[in-house]
């Protein structure tokens, strides 16, 4: 039984996720958090003048948060069916002289809507914090390639030249807003504080004799204690599920983000322009040995697919809780919340990994641009041939004729693009023939891809991870356990 590998064990914990968010949504945080709650509402009580509250029974309570016996937790949770006052069983063996004060005046949603809450903001800090950090990493290659010409494509089809650092740019302004949603989401969390059963908070009115001012200060000393600055002014047995809708939100949104970006560099790394990081001992394909697969990118779409569903879980879970709660959110929230957390992070570490070691092959690009280029510079062409005294209409039959045989060479023959010999050879041409090569240089043809580069960089992504500036400074290169 004690064997892990002999039942099924969840791949978001045991192959992907960061040691860290795997930790935010353990047994140890949840269940100390549980106890650090029940801590704050004994002092806050206390402070407010609750009688039958010793100081030695803080002590005790704070001395064990996290001194938590799982087996009996366990064996009580089994016979009560109750996991609350399992664990408020099994807190007061360890604290004795709280036993008789613990859990006092709360309901089970004290402990669990509030650690929820809890875990949810230091999430999503977790998340904010190396989602900075890979549009750093971004914003930095795209300085480094601004003026790297690579072909443009809509439709997946050939189209006008931009740059590779300016293609980067449209990923990272996708994750500016992910980065704006995500800090929304976080800081609108609030606390659900001290609220009783159906949220009227009878319960702690009567504890404190029918003092409303009390009740109140109560609800506000718990929430600071906690470390939130406001709790939800109102609620039913448990915060609102919509709570939940506005999390996950940014999450799945990311998700579509994060499977934009990791598509484009797939289909650029078949084209064998831009590559993901390929370790030197990497095997791409059992059978087919020279493979080099994306398989980081790869990954971050199969995972970011997760991630868009489960923001349906808690659409639903939201839409049917009944009149002040029904329990059926419950195991459903156990599982899509945790996994939307773990899923975000995982593709996070993997896209700082990706990103991180992104490898360009600007001759690959030359030589794509080269073979297109002819077709596009063509307008260029007519416009020199009239600068000198040509006839617009008579330029372009001769362009036409010239393009369409060097279209056939292409798709009928397998050959190269022999356009522009073809204007070389062209008589009609020779008064621009000294000018072609400036005609066709690559540079001319990106518009102001470089300038937009340097300055959405500055006014923009610069300001925004200003506030992060410390964590980006002492980020650590993005390992991956498998």
């Amino acid at each position: 039984m004690g064997d892990p590998n002999a039942k099924y064990q969840s791949p978001l914990t045991s192959r992907y996720a960061s040691p860290e968010m795997a930790a935010n949504f353990s047994n140890n945080k949840r269940f100390g958090t549980w106890r650090r709650l029940w801590y704050n509402l004994a002092v806050a009580e206390k402070q407010l003048g609750l009688g039958g509250i010793t100081d030695l029974a803080l002590d005790q309570m704070k001395s064990n948060v996290d001194n938590i016996d799982y087996e009996v937790a366990n064996q009580e949770e089994k016979k009560r069916r109750h996991d609350v006052m399992a664990h408020v069983h099994a807190f007061g063996l360890v604290a004795p002289e709280a036993a008789g004060i613990i859990h006092l005046g709360a309901t089970s949603c004290f402990v669990t809507d509030n650690a929820d809450l809890i875990i949810f903001r230091d999430a999503m800090d977790l998340l904010i914090g190396k989602l900075v950090c890979v549009i750093s990493d971004l914003a930095q290659f795209a300085v480094k390639h601004k003026d790297l010409p690579t072909l443009g494509f809509t439709h997946f089809q050939p189209a006008q030249l931009t740059t590779v650092g300016k293609r980067a740019t449209l990923w990272i302004q996708e994750l500016l807003w992910d980065l704006r949603n995500m800090k929304r989401a976080r800081d609108d969390l609030g606390f659900r504080g001290v609220k009783g059963t159906t949220g009227t908070q009878a319960s702690f009115l009567a504890l404190f004799a029918g003092d409303h001012d009390k009740v109140e200060q109560l609800d506000q000393l718990v929430t600071e204690l906690s470390g939130f600055s406001t709790c939800y002014p109102v609620c039913g047995q448990t915060y609102s599920r919509k709570i939940d809708v506005d999390f996950l939100s940014p999450l799945a949104s990311f998700g579509a983000t994060a499977h934009r970006i990791a598509t484009d560099i797939r289909l650029l790394a078949n084209l064998k322009e831009i590559e993901e990081p390929f370790e030197k001992d990497q095997i791409g394909s059992s059978a087919m040995a020279y493979k080099r697969n994306p398989m980081r990118c790869e990954r971050i779409c199969s995972l970011s697919r997760h991630l868009m569903v489960l923001i349906g879980d808690v659409l639903q879970t939201a839409s049917v809780q009944w009149l002040e709660r029904t329990l059926d959110d419950s195991a459903n929230r156990r599982i899509s919340i945790p996994e939307a957390c773990l899923t975000a992070d995982i593709v996070l570490t993997t896209m700082q990994n990706v990103v991180e070691g992104l490898v360009v092959y600007p001759k690959v690009i030359e030589r794509r641009i080269r073979s297109e280029l002819p077709f596009m510079a063509t307008e260029n062409f007519i416009m020199a041939m009239v600068t000198k005294g040509g006839d617009r209409q008579e330029c372009h039959e001769q362009i036409r004729v010239l393009s369409h045989q060097a279209a056939a060479v292409v798709k009928q023959e397998g050959g190269d693009n022999d356009l522009i010999d073809r204007v070389r050879a062209c008589e009609y041409f020779a008064p621009i023939k000294d000018d072609l090569d400036e005609l066709l240089n690559p540079a001319t043809f990106i518009g102001r891809a470089p300038q937009q580069v340097d300055n959405f960089v500055a006014n923009h992504v610069a300001p925004a991870l200003a506030p992060y500036s410390a964590a980006i400074a002492t980020k650590k290169p993005a390992e991956l356990s498998v």
